[in-house]
């Protein structure tokens, strides 16, 4: 039985996957073309990070998905916990990198590589986070919740929409994904990023 909030779940992790390769893609393109990077896209790119994956993927899974799976199998509570507090501290984590984005925008080159650092460790914990969910949550959940919890669970992920999973943007994001798609690297782009930044000179 295939249940939607799952779906949803795994496109939306399958479309941060790519927008988290995709910056760091970028990154190493403008390195490697000892150019500086794309900084509208760049900041177009935590922003979705920022608004969706953290606002309204992270905190349906906590206040609904992982409540109703701890009811059910008290021995994955460790590993919820360290989920949810990986949540928790979501919010923080992003802001570190979106600082980092701006010292290096401001300051130049000295603020290459701290940014660089920030987004390496940002992408590594966010990729080990959603394979846990991936290899551990989802599976349980699947097995040990009922029909009435995913018809409640199916109509709230629902209701995500994420422009990157194939939903039309709102009004207030069209913009925002126009930059993305139009501008930043593949996966998640057409594969500019970088490339459209390679006759400015290095700071």
């Amino acid at each position: 039985m295939r249940n939607a909030a799952l779906d949803v779940i795994r496109d939306e992790h399958q479309a941060l996957a790519a927008m988290l390769r995709s910056l760091k893609l970028l990154l190493a393109q403008a390195r490697r073309e000892n150019t500086l990077p794309d900084f509208a896209v760049l900041r177009a790119m935590l922003l979705y990070v920022d608004e969706f994956p953290e606002r309204l993927h992270h905190t349906k899974e906590s206040e609904l998905l992982f409540p109703r799976l701890l009811s059910r199998a008290p021995e994955l509570a460790t590993t919820l916990a360290r989920l949810d507090n990986d949540h928790a501290r979501g919010e923080a984590a992003i802001r570190d990198v979106e600082h980092a984005l701006l010292a290096f925008e401001v300051m130049g080159e000295p603020r290459r590589a701290a940014f660089e650092q920030a987004v390496d460790r940002y992408v590594a914990a966010y990729l080990e986070h959603m394979a846990v969910e991936e290899s551990e949550i989802l599976p349980a959940a699947q097995r040990l919740l009922t029909a009435q919890d995913w018809m409640e669970l199916d109509a709230a992920f629902a209701a995500n929409r994420d422009p990157l999973t194939g939903h039309e943007p709102a009004d207030e994001y069209r913009e925002l994904f126009h930059t993305i798609v139009h501008d930043a690297p593949t996966p998640i782009g057409l594969g500019g990023g970088a490339g459209a930044s390679a006759g400015r000179a290095r700071r």
